[in-house]
């Protein structure tokens, strides 16, 4: 099986209460780990029928990387 290449590209990501440094560290995380679980499982069945809405629910995290992780796992199903 060939590995396949996977680009995620988030054209707006609005994250208000944050210092900017924090923000990008946040984006970053969530690009990274998306990335990360669209290539190992592929596209998730809720995202089949185009949802103009995921709710990710309540995210709590130490730290803005573990944050973005976490962010990311939600918006891809695997966290509930």
């Amino acid at each position: 099986m060939n590995p396949r290449e996977i680009e995620v590209h988030i054209e707006e990501l609005v994250l208000q209460g944050f210092p900017l440094s924090a923000q990008w560290q946040i984006a970053d995380a969530i690009e990274n780990e998306l990335r990360a679980r669209l290539t190992k499982d592929g596209i998730p069945a809720a995202w089949q029928s185009s949802p103009r809405q995921l709710d990710a629910g309540s995210i709590k995290s130490n730290t803005h990387a573990g944050l973005g992780a976490k962010i990311a796992r939600a918006i891809h199903g695997g966290v509930r």
